[in-house]
């Protein structure tokens, strides 16, 4: 008589079989949505980078820091009629400042409510006035200030701009971390979950019952009666 191989799960009443070993590429999602995230981290991270660098380069280049004047000195400069524009001095300390320009109409200069300041290289500029002139010219601006100061012509601060395009980069950023995590921990998840159907189907018993009884009466049982 041959003698039968026990099944794959198992001899019958023996320990359960071990887990299966499931390749990663048989699981779904795939694992290329790892890479995705990361590119899509990636991708938002560096819009993010660019929304501040353009925004801070913007806020820079306001300052003409290039026709900068010393205190007590003056200089020319090329006004438009309704375009206003600031002046900014760079100082070691706080200390008065007073600026004139002569032939331009009186109301023309004002000080500005609050305080705008921009960091170029080591010096730091801050707004002490803005002009809005009646009349399109050149006019000659002279300053002065208790201290030794440089003082430069600019555009008028865009405070709203430069707050929306220091949000819009931050905002960026915390998209590209939210984004990368989610897609992570929702990838890990479902491949998790796939991983253990997988192995609950491989590992599941015979649907055709337990072992089929032994021929003959069973052990202990009394022996029909005989004619």
């Amino acid at each position: 008589m041959a003698i039968q191989n026990p099944p794959p799960w198992g001899p019958y009443g023996g320990p359960p079989p071990p887990p299966p070993d499931i390749p990663s590429k048989d699981l779904r999602p795939r694992r290329l949505w790892y890479l995705v995230a990361a590119l899509l981290g990636l991708v938002l991270a560096g819009v993010g980078a660019a929304f501040l660098v353009v925004t801070v380069k913007d806020t820079v280049d306001s300052v003409e820091t290039s026709r900068s004047f010393p205190g007590g000195e003056s200089r020319t400069f090329r006004f438009t009629a309704g375009e206003t524009k600031a002046i900014y001095v760079s100082q070691t300390g706080p200390g008065h400042v007073e600026c004139r320009i002569p032939g331009m109409a009186s109301g023309a200069m004002t000080r500005p409510d609050g305080t705008f300041r921009v960091t170029s290289g080591s010096r730091t500029w801050e707004r002490v006035f803005e002009v809005t002139p009646g009349s399109s010219g050149d006019y000659a601006l002279t300053c002065t200030s208790q201290l030794p100061a440089e003082f430069a012509l600019g555009d008028k601060p865009r405070v709203g701009a430069t707050i929306g395009g220091i949000a819009a980069g931050v905002g960026c950023f915390v998209a590209a971390f939210a984004a990368t995590v989610t897609i992570c921990v929702v990838t890990a998840v479902r491949r998790g979950r796939h991983r253990r159907r997988l192995a609950a189907a491989w590992t599941r018993p015979p649907q055709w019952g337990g072992p089929p009884p032994p021929y003959g009466p069973a052990p202990g049982t009394p022996a029909p009666p005989t004619y």
